[in-house]
């Protein structure tokens, strides 16, 4: 990786902005992923939905695109295909009808369970490309990036007069 850098640094003509970057490098990541992933029939985004609502059900739209970092009017849109297929299901809250529960249907726990080989042999390729000890500094780096700590730093400076 470190052989990588040195041949890829910036000649001038790449954006230096922090957000393009990492845009770029998210669409390009999930290209590989969903490559990955592709026997399943689940791209990326879809999985981690799956997995996220494994992790954490019943739970609902709010609560999932909050853990997922995601608007939840474009989760719900997400949603839509995998209710669909038959692989969650969602129906209104007994305690507070203005939410909706969603949990993994029994199809949906053996789909996401047909994707962890998969899954698996995409996080060894990207640590086998990028490095092992590279891959942890940068989950921890995307862990800070996504923190509400890292929000408020950057709102700050936002509204700070310039020096």
């Amino acid at each position: 990786m470190r052989a990588f850098l040195k041949q890829s640094k910036n000649t001038g003509q790449e954006s230096r902005c922090n957000c393009t970057s990492l845009r770029k490098a998210s669409r390009r990541i999930s290209q590989l992923y969903d490559t990955a992933l592709a026997p399943s029939g689940l791209k990326t985004t879809q999985r981690a939905i799956l997995a996220q609502i494994g992790r954490s059900e019943p739970t609902t739209v709010g609560k999932l695109a909050e853990a997922l970092v995601m608007d939840s009017g474009a989760l719900a849109h997400t949603l839509k295909p995998l209710e669909r297929d038959g692989l969650l299901a969602v129906v209104v809250d007994p305690e507070d009808r203005r939410n909706r529960l969603i949990t993994l249907t029994r199809h949906g726990r053996t789909k996401l369970a047909e994707t962890d080989a998969l899954w698996a042999s995409a996080q060894r390729g990207f640590e086998a490309a990028f490095g092992a000890a590279e891959s942890d500094t940068l989950r921890e780096a995307l862990r800070f990036l996504i923190s509400d700590g890292f929000a408020i730093a950057f709102e700050k400076t936002l509204s700070d007069p310039a020096p």
